[in-house]
């Protein structure tokens, strides 16, 4: 009886081992999830406004990437840090030019569009 009990545990121990490389393959073979931060909700994007030490953090609605005057700040991004550029997006103004037309943006939406408009700032 002792070696069918041994024969049994090393058939079990094999089964454990076994099931822990399969959670490693699993791993390393499934593609994760990219983290995105919880302020950045469904819908949403965030942008980061940059000119010499002056940074903000933005988090505007997807909209945005429709808006004329939006597009042109993207084109000069493209021109000054490519289309490859790794990281946040980034943009090569002020935070308070950025500020101002995005103001500009939800003006024509009434009060209540400017109060939106203050939760999207996050200072860095």
């Amino acid at each position: 009886m002792p070696k069918a009990r041994a024969s049994v545990k090393r058939k079990n121990g094999g089964f454990v081992k076994l099931k822990i490389v399969v959670k490693m393959l699993q791993k390393s073979l499934i593609p994760r999830k990219k983290w995105v931060p919880e302020d950045v909700k469904e819908g949403h994007f965030a942008v980061m406004a940059v000119e010499d030490d002056d940074l903000k953090r933005f988090v505007l609605p997807l909209s945005f990437l429709t808006r004329p005057s939006f597009l042109r700040l993207l084109e000069q991004a493209a021109e000054e840090y490519g289309f490859h550029h790794h990281g946040a997006l980034t943009l090569p103004c002020s935070p308070t030019e950025l500020e101002g037309i995005l103001a500009e943006q939800w003006a024509p939406q009434g009060g209540s569009a400017w109060d939106c408009y203050q939760t999207v700032v996050k200072t860095c």
